[in-house]
């Protein structure tokens, strides 16, 4: 796959699949990171876990949806070379102004548009929150296009709220199993998965889910 685009009759119509619908966000922020509905300017603590166990050694690793910036500074900092995209270019922008002279390269890109440079050329990708932003119509792209970014022998963390059942309203929509399951269908392996709840402020229990997938050799 060289490139995935969802358009046409594939998309349904819905504003959070507009990409200026996520960069107004960060717009509308004017500079106040408290203002962005998921921004939480430290780097989420499965991927530092597994970051200790898994230090980079130059190996490229790319963080989708990068927000901020500080998963993909968590990445640069554990020795990964690190690429970092979002649709946003005023999040990218944000990023780059609050990581002056950081290593990582900084990129607005589309996930249904992807460059071709990036189609399978990282040892570690990191999806974090960005599957469950667009709508569940949108999962099987949205989850084909996330698995196209691993290089054949490579590794996907991919951190996700989980659905306690299948009514759902959003955004986000948080994941089901049988989405998860697209990645096995797509050819990838899950090595492990860590099931927890997140308390937040207002007294929710959120479900979270921490997956570890590899991609093999010999996947096409």
């Amino acid at each position: 796959m060289s490139k995935t685009k969802t358009s046409g009759s594939d998309q349904p119509h819905d504003r959070r699949t507009d990409p200026d619908w996520f960069d107004a966000i960060y717009q509308n922020a004017e500079g106040n990171p408290q203002a962005v509905p998921w921004a939480e300017l430290a780097p989420k603590w499965p991927l530092l876990e597994w970051l200790k166990a898994h230090p980079g050694t130059g190996q490229r690793a790319l963080d989708i949806g990068c927000g901020l910036g500080d998963n993909a500074e968590a990445l640069a900092a554990a020795g990964y070379q690190t690429t970092a995209f979002d649709v946003s270019p005023k999040a990218v922008q944000w990023a780059r102004e609050r990581f002056k002279g950081s290593p990582v390269d900084y990129r607005v890109e589309d996930l249904f548009h992807l460059s071709p440079d990036l189609i399978e050329a990282f040892d570690l990708v990191y999806e974090c929150y960005t599957i469950q932003a667009l709508h569940p119509d949108l999962r099987h792209h949205t989850i084909e296009a996330v698995a196209s970014l691993v290089k054949p022998g490579g590794t996907l963390l991919v951190l996700p709220r989980m659905a306690a059942s299948e009514e759902r309203t959003g955004p986000p929509w948080p994941l089901l199993d049988s989405e998860l399951s697209e990645f096995c269908r797509l050819g990838l392996k899950l090595h492990s998965r860590k099931d927890y709840t997140e308390d937040r402020p207002d007294g929710r229990q959120i479900p979270h889910s921490f997956l570890i997938y590899g991609k093999p050799v010999s996947a096409g």
